[in-house]
């Protein structure tokens, strides 16, 4: 068999006399916990700690055990709005409880030729009890009855946290004794982007005016001329010169 110490020391896989030896010297039981397994597992332990502990295991697991209640209201396609607010005060404490319940409609007479509303009217039910438990079964005509089955909501289901915003990041815990990770750095800020100038023009120069024509300037009249005088023609020279003597 395969053998494991009193502090859960694997011994490996030892002949039985051996592995009660074994255990005797220690001042131990040797206890079989694996029978069906190849080979046989075997521990060595103090078998009347290892009952104890036992015990409290299974009375804590039929702590938790919790026999399953049904709890049952009947109503008519017919009822009064008063007399079906009362059932559903009824209907909500024994959801509250933890107990299952089962609404039924009775149909009577010629009632059943119009199922349809014992339908609705269990539909109705469910609305009003939504807080308190869900539908496992939906309205189910059943003879001259029609049935709905619905379930008390969880109490854990209750009790969750609400789901984190979408940008909201949550880092698991560290385990006990596993170093504390480092502390990621701050992402940069990412500085916003200014907007788009306009495109800026820039001013056309003015187109300079015209000159103006000049305006012809108006000559001042010119004096009556006098007429110019004739030329003297110069006198002839004479015809011989003179011979001169001396």
């Amino acid at each position: 068999m395969r053998l494991i110490g009193p502090n859960n020391e694997q011994l490996g896989v030892v002949p039985t006399q051996r592995a009660l030896a074994h255990a005797q010297d220690l001042g131990y039981d040797l206890v079989e916990i694996a029978p069906n397994s190849t080979p046989p597992v075997a521990r060595i332990l103090d078998f009347g700690k290892y009952r104890y502990a036992e015990q409290q295991k299974a009375k804590e697991a039929k702590k938790r055990q919790r026999s399953v209640t049904w709890k049952e209201i009947r109503i008519t396609p017919k009822i009064d709005e008063h007399d079906i607010e009362t059932k559903i005060k009824s209907a909500s404490k024994f959801l509250d409880e933890g107990d299952k319940l089962k609404v039924t409609v009775r149909f009577r007479g010629r009632e059943l030729a119009h199922p349809d509303r014992g339908r609705v009217l269990l539909l109705q039910v469910a609305d009003r009890l939504k807080d308190h438990g869900i539908v496992e079964r939906m309205p189910l005509l059943e003879g001259r009855s029609m049935i709905m089955v619905m379930n008390p909501v969880r109490r854990d289901a209750q009790g969750a946290p609400t789901p984190p915003a979408p940008g909201a990041t949550s880092s698991p815990a560290p385990a006990a004794g596993a170093p504390a990770p480092r502390p990621a750095p701050p992402a940069p800020a990412t500085a916003p982007k200014p907007a788009a100038a306009a495109p800026v023009t820039a001013p056309r120069p003015a187109t300079p005016a015209p000159a103006p024509a000049p305006v012809p300037v108006p000559r001042p009249a010119a004096a009556a001329a006098a007429p110019a005088p004739k030329p003297t023609a110069p006198p002839a020279p004479s015809a011989a010169p003179r011979k001169r003597t001396n």
